[in-house]
């Protein structure tokens, strides 16, 4: 194995440094520390109407991480899971996790019984903080895991009285959407503020090794796993990403962001979260950014200079009605990753805004950020430069750099690289190359360091930005009593980029596309349920009987959107 990657003609941005040195602050929390202080008096968040400043963010994490300490009795290195929408509560319970030494979580709240205990189980989570609204959800795994506090919250419980009792009653008695539960032991999230309000908060000693989260993925296999991403992890990507988007920065007005991607996707707890607490940066939560007309009218309220997305958020926006109308004279940067954007949405979403869709690309073992283009560069189809410290070798698979303008694995190098998957170190050796990390898309690098994907090695399907991975679909429709065999691969999709398409062959001769779909619902999050079922007499297989995906991915090719 070639261990070093050949040199090529890097192209940064004017004001972007080659290297960042990570050395200069000792944990995350450190870094949010200095910006709570710098920033005091500006606002950092907005959520439903309701601002918190720096100095009532730095308040209430403190109260809150006083209570995970001294009554939740939580130590050093326990693992805490969050499950929650982009409340104002959501970054509250991130910075008072990290303050307490504890590693954080992060849940996705539409995750079924079966998926919830799985993370809690595997990453062995003593306590967990949830919305109300999916409690129901927990109580039916929590005998199963090992958790031991529950502290739960309500959507409007961190706006101002009236409208906090007002948005918690529709939700739970006009709306109907906090279906029953019983947790008994449960305390409220503004409890635990208060009761941790008078206690004593003690600093904990944190160092580069230390995890600050386990990020759950399929990394290139099916099995959900946690990737360990350090202290030392989040502070490079915080700092390399910040240096990128500091080329953009422009008057002393303070930024106003938009965080409409969930906080419990890597995407924006770095790149919404971290960066711009640093960055001293006002961020607006989107609750629910799938409530476009609601979307929109937030929107509108804001001269914001910053909005991150995936593609079918774009082209979703675009295609509200109002939103041409919205006030872009302080949009500076759309950073749009996740997914591939494409080239029609880039378009379209610059001529109504006068803003450069840009793209940029990372995973979640890299914290994410890996790659990204120079902002207010034209699309080109790529996904960007290497950013700082990070560097991209193009690789056969014995290992060995195959240099410019050749396809191969994209390999990515850099501060920002996972330590590992918890608890499974036969998955990671499958991931690295010593310190090179496979991430499993094939792509190729051209003279001037632009990186392009041309196609991806391994089976995951990304739909709308999430990770789907096959195996786990498989096992879960292999389970129905009318399946003989399945294989679950991407089928090209309009709004969502990929779906899940399944290729069954029966058991049951009177098994139907519907109860597949309906017995998957049951089992699978929203975005992984199979929209398209095709019946086989057979599938494909090697000499050894392995499901040849590929070739079922080939047969959908010719038909990307059709049944």
């Amino acid at each position: 194995m070639n261990d070093n990657a050949k040199p090529w003609l890097r192209s940064y941005p004017s004001g972007v440094p080659e290297q960042i040195n990570p050395e200069q602050y000792r944990s995350a929390v450190e870094l949010i520390d200095g910006a709570c202080q710098r920033f005091a008096e500006k606002p950092a968040f907005t959520s439903m109407g309701r601002t918190i400043t720096f100095a009532d963010y730095e308040r209430l994490s403190r109260d809150f991480a006083a209570y995970l300490q001294s009554i939740a009795k939580l130590k050093k290195g326990d693992r805490i899971a969050i499950m929650m929408p982009n409340v104002l509560q959501y970054p509250i319970a991130l910075y008072a996790a990290l303050r307490a030494g504890l590693t954080v979580v992060n849940t996705n709240p539409l995750y079924t019984a079966r998926e919830l205990e799985h993370q809690l189980t595997d990453s062995g989570a003593k306590a967990i903080i949830i919305l109300e609204n999916f409690a129901h959800t927990l109580e039916h795994v929590i005998d199963k895991t090992q958790i031991e506090h529950v502290i739960i919250t309500g959507v409007g419980d961190q706006l101002h009285f009236p409208k906090s009792c007002l948005a918690n009653l529709v939700l739970r008695y006009v709306r109907k959407q906090v279906p029953s539960y019983d947790l008994p032991n449960a305390v409220p999230f503004n409890k635990a503020l208060q009761r941790g309000h008078y206690e004593t908060f003690t600093p904990v000693s944190l160092d580069h090794e230390d995890i600050a989260f386990l990020q759950y993925t399929g990394g290139t296999t099916g099995v959900a796993k946690g990737a360990m991403l350090t202290q030392r992890n989040i502070i490079a990507n915080v700092l390399q990403a910040g240096s990128w988007i500091g080329t953009a920065s422009s008057s002393d007005e303070q930024d106003t962001i938009i965080t409409a991607l969930p906080l419990y996707h890597i995407f924006a707890l770095t790149g919404n979260w971290v960066v711009f607490v640093k960055l001293g940066a006002h961020s607006v939560l989107i609750v629910n950014p799938r409530d476009f007309p609601a979307f929109v009218g937030e929107l509108k309220k804001y001269r914001f200079t910053y909005i991150s997305g995936v593609n079918t958020l774009f082209n979703a926006l675009l295609n509200t009605p109002g939103f041409a109308d919205i006030d872009f004279s302080r949009l500076r940067i759309t950073l749009g990753g996740g997914m591939a954007v494409q080239r029609s949405v880039a378009e379209h979403w610059k001529s109504v805004t006068g803003n450069v869709l840009t793209q940029a690309w990372g995973l979640t073992e890299t914290s994410p950020a890996a790659c990204i283009n120079p902002f207010g560069e034209d699309f080109n189809n790529s996904i960007g430069l290497p950013i700082p410290s990070t560097e991209i070798s193009i690789r056969d698979d014995d290992g060995n750099d195959l240099g410019i303008d050749k396809v191969g694995e994209i390999c990515i190098r850099g501060p920002q690289v996972m330590r590992g998957y918890w608890n499974r170190p036969d998955e990671t050796a499958k991931v690295m190359l010593g310190d090179w990390l496979r991430t499993g898309d094939i792509g190729r690098l051209d003279a001037k360091g632009y990186v392009f994907i041309e196609d991806r090695k391994k089976d995951m399907i990304l739909v709308s930005g999430f990770n789907v991975y096959p195996n786990e679909i498989e096992s879960v429709i292999a389970a129905h009593p009318g399946v003989l065999e399945v294989a679950a691969v991407a089928q090209a999709d309009e709004k969502s980029g990929e779906v899940v398409a399944l290729f069954i062959v029966k058991k049951d001769p009177s098994l139907t596309e519907q109860q597949l779909i309906d017995f998957s619902r049951e089992q699978l999050t929203g975005y992984k349920v199979p929209r398209h079922v095709y019946f086989r007499n057979e599938l494909p297989k090697t000499n050894v009987g392995k499901i040849l995906r590929r070739e079922l991915r080939d047969e959908l090719k010719a038909k990307p959107s059709s049944h």
